[in-house]
């Protein structure tokens, strides 16, 4: 890892924060920068290599729709206009398995088509066999796109799961 890693993360408080604090220091504060969506520019894209981009469970209907209630809303239409050719990208998103079963952590998939046509390089997909869920759009080839956390009924496993999902990650930088 020659580079910094910009972890960015939205929205601020909450569970993804809490997430993203956790992946901020299993990495290292010299190896990696934690960056709020809300404070994302084209230099921050510029001066990065790599990426891990995390989110709350929301669903593109709030992304397509005029409403600013989270750091993502306002992000997305940013988001969608930078360029991502040639850096390595991984996604986590918090969603809850338990109430949401139909459509459990969709939003990952949003991010991941976002960044795959801006030709960035997806990393650190994660099985399927340690969740309950019906249907997620986040799932392609029997993985999700990134790492599901639920920390509303699997915080338990949330620390060792983020430990085995950087390992993955961190040796294809």
């Amino acid at each position: 890892m020659k580079d910094k890693i910009a972890v960015l993360y939205g929205p601020v408080g909450g569970n993804t924060e809490k997430v993203a604090t956790l992946v901020a220091k299993k990495i290292g504060a010299e190896k990696c920068d934690l960056i709020p969506v809300k404070d994302v520019n084209e230099e921050t894209i510029k001066s990065y290599p790599s990426f891990i981009i995390g989110s709350s469970t929301i669903g593109t209907h709030n992304w397509s729709h005029k409403n600013t209630s989270s750091d993502w809303d306002e992000f997305m239409p940013r988001f969608r206009n930078l360029n991502f050719d040639g850096k390595k990208v991984a996604i986590f998103g918090l969603g809850d398995q338990l109430a949401y079963p139909n459509n459990f952590v969709d939003h990952m998939r949003t991010i991941y088509d976002v960044l795959i046509e801006s030709k960035a390089t997806i990393l650190g997909h994660w099985k399927t066999d340690e969740y309950e869920f019906n249907e997620s759009a986040a799932v392609i080839d029997d993985q999700f796109v990134g790492l599901p956390v639920d920390e509303d009924y699997q915080d338990e496993l949330t620390e060792q799961r983020v430990d085995a999902w950087l390992n993955t990650f961190l040796q294809k930088l």
